[in-house]
């Protein structure tokens, strides 16, 4: 059944505009609560990030849900990945994040954690969805949900931070950490200072605006810079709602999430954890491949987006994988993806062999890419026409099995993404404006 307001990652768009209005969002809550309810329900958990709009929709929000008759736990701002956590061990039916991830402020988002911690099943969202077309009711006086705060609940996911890396010491390490002005700000400093490492907190003052604004994993060129200037170890860049992360050696050299995931995966190898594969997306670099490859741990690829990535993991059983954004998943650890986790996994794994994240990256050798946009509005089939399949052909004969090429229709655009990796950088670059200007006849 095709969903009408649920996208990948829940109910997202632009405050103000449906469906990010108070009125739906006080809907959303009343349907939500009626169908948990329904499937013996009887407590939901709210968190949110930093921006401005996440008071007016915990308020609508809360409404919604007690006039389903099912009791409220307000978190306050916490990482999405805090508020999956404590779906799963304060025993509630659901978790509700408000966010819009690494989105600015004039953007919200809804999105669900069933009891399990893990994104709500695509039955109940269905059922959610079906139910906001009725009229709202509300249940009988005396059956309308309790509303109470959990004044602990920071304290609470610090503690399970450091939990995942049990005699982790920190001391003598010295770490920018940029929490882009968002859910993590009074978070993540203190999970590495409480470890023992001497911590610069930047992008840690929250005004309800400046949420993702040129800092953060999508803007780390400052965290860059004061990594430099602080003679640190590393940094530490999450996004506003903090289950990405990017990270930056000491010379201030960006390190993504593909270099992050094969440290990580790396580790757990040498750590003696059965380890059969990694799953990556689409967008991964074929340089994560070849160094998995070179550890004999199998490398799948999923759609691009964590949900994809956690089905993969999922129907085969695996622990581990992530997207070169830096969203992470180390299922071993926690239920979703969770950047200060993440960032505590590649700490452990440079404490384990003593190295500087410079060191342990140098054996993940990411490949040239580049990427055009191309757009037009006859996308359909576009892949079998004639001229784009001798394109392919072409380019990857010239790549000679040294590089990949990716087609992708965005799904939120009228665009193609042309993608192309090899080992030469300028080559790279001109076989992938060659192909764009194929794909752009082919779907004007």
């Amino acid at each position: 059944m095709a969903r009408k307001y649920f996208g990948t990652d829940g109910v997202r768009g632009t405050v103000g505009q449906f469906p990010i209005t108070p009125d739906f969002v006080l809907k959303l809550g009343w349907a939500a609560g009626k169908v948990l309810a329904a499937h013996g329900g009887s407590k939901i958990l709210i968190g949110k990030d930093t921006r401005i709009s996440g008071y007016m929709f915990e308020s609508a929000l809360e409404a919604g849900i007690s006039a389903a008759g099912v009791d409220v736990r307000l978190l306050g701002p916490l990482p999405t990945p805090g508020i999956a956590y404590l779906t799963r061990t304060l025993s509630a039916q659901a978790g509700i994040v408000i966010s819009a991830s690494h989105n600015a402020y004039t953007d919200n988002g809804i999105k669900f954690f069933g009891a399990d911690g893990r994104k709500l099943n695509d039955e109940i969202e269905l059922e959610i969805e079906r139910l906001l077309d009725e009229d709202m009711s509300v249940v009988a006086t005396d059956q309308i949900g309790k509303v109470r705060r959990i004044d602990d609940a920071r304290g609470r996911y610090i503690e399970f931070c450091k939990s995942t890396v049990p005699g982790l010491n920190l001391s003598g390490m010295k770490i920018v950490v940029d929490t882009a002005n968002g859910a993590a700000y009074h978070i993540a400093p203190d999970v590495f200072e409480e470890l023992g490492a001497e911590v610069v907190a930047m992008a840690n003052s929250p005004d309800g605006f400046n949420i993702n604004r040129d800092c953060g994993s999508t803007h780390p060129e400052q965290l860059q810079q004061r990594v430099l200037d602080e003679k640190a170890d590393l940094g530490v860049a999450l996004d506003g709602d903090a289950d990405r992360l990017i990270m930056v050696d000491h010379t201030g050299k960006l390190v993504d999430g593909d270099q992050l995931l094969f440290v990580v995966a790396r580790d757990r190898k040498e750590s003696g954890v059965e380890l059969p594969g990694v799953v990556g997306t689409l967008m991964s670099n074929f340089g994560l491949e070849l160094a998995l490859q070179a550890l004999d741990i199998e490398f799948v690829r999923a759609k691009v987006g964590d949900r994809y990535v956690m089905e993969q993991l999922d129907q085969r059983g695996w622990l581990i994988g992530g997207e070169s954004s830096g969203h992470l998943v180390c299922l071993d650890c926690t239920s979703t993806g969770d950047g200060t986790v993440s960032a505590l996994q590649v700490l452990a794994a440079l404490s384990r062999r003593d190295q500087s994240l410079a060191e342990a990256v140098a054996d993940v050798v990411l490949m040239p890419q580049t990427m055009i946009n191309v757009r037009g509005p006859n996308r359909d089939g576009f892949m079998e026409k004639a001229e784009v399949k001798a394109a392919m052909a072409e380019v990857e004969q010239k790549l000679g099995g040294n590089g990949r090429i990716l087609l992708r229709p965005s799904g939120t655009e009228p665009l193609v993404r042309v993608m192309i990796e090899g080992k030469d950088p300028d080559q790279v670059a001109a076989l992938c404006r060659d192909l764009a200007d194929v794909v752009e006849k082919a779907i004007a």
